[in-house]
């Protein structure tokens, strides 16, 4: 589990694509201290839970090498990762950890496309479109995860929905890249999900 806060930028150092182009392995360069790092580890990468599968030091940065799988690269934008990609990277929740975002499974349900953005002073408003599927679950000051970052939902009509983001948030995510156009990982608020559900079920 996760809290949606990043703790590093990481960047794909090296990506190989193995299985017929169904497994992608990576080689993630970050600051977290390598001895920290497991095998079997989960680290959020721009929202996606992958398992680390091997790390070292080279230089002054540490790596981890983690596998993106078919169905990761179906339904995520790891499918356009490449070498240089930078991307938003967090550690797996431990007990005790400060809760700082909202609980956040790391698994992404789809992309949302963002269809709009507006400069403010030190901020940025992003509107964004996903499918209807997953629009049912946001809702105005709801909790929703992008590309890995906690953020609260401003509005949403229809399956557009805005999210607005602060200075701090800005400077330490990748999202001061998002562009008109622009593809990010979408996960739905958790509780929502088990809401619908349960409406469902009666």
């Amino acid at each position: 589990m996760f809290t949606g806060i990043v703790t590093d930028i990481g960047e794909i150092a090296k990506l190989t694509p193995t299985a017929q182009g169904q497994l992608h392995r990576m080689r993630i360069a970050c600051v977290y201290d390598q001895k920290t790092i497991a095998d079997g580890a989960s680290i959020a990468c721009n929202g996606v839970c992958l398992t680390v599968v091997g790390s070292g030091v080279d230089g002054d940065k540490t790596w981890f090498e983690v596998d993106a799988a078919a169905e990761t690269l179906d339904m995520t934008t790891a499918k356009y990762w490449s070498k240089g990609t930078k991307l938003n990277l967090e550690r797996a929740l431990k007990i005790g950890d400060e809760l700082g975002g909202h609980i956040v499974a790391g698994h992404a349900d789809g992309i949302a496309t963002i269809v709009k953005r507006d400069d403010l002073p030190d901020m940025a408003r992003f509107e964004l479109r996903t499918t209807r599927e997953l629009a049912r679950f946001i809702a105005t000051k709801g909790s929703i995860t992008l590309d890995g970052v906690s953020l609260t939902v401003n509005t949403v009509e229809d399956v557009v929905f805005s999210v607005l983001i602060i200075p701090h948030t800005l400077s330490v995510t990748t999202l001061g890249g998002w562009r008109e156009g622009s593809e990010v990982n979408i996960e739905v608020d958790l509780m929502a999900r088990y809401a619908a559900r349960l409406s469902e079920m009666k």
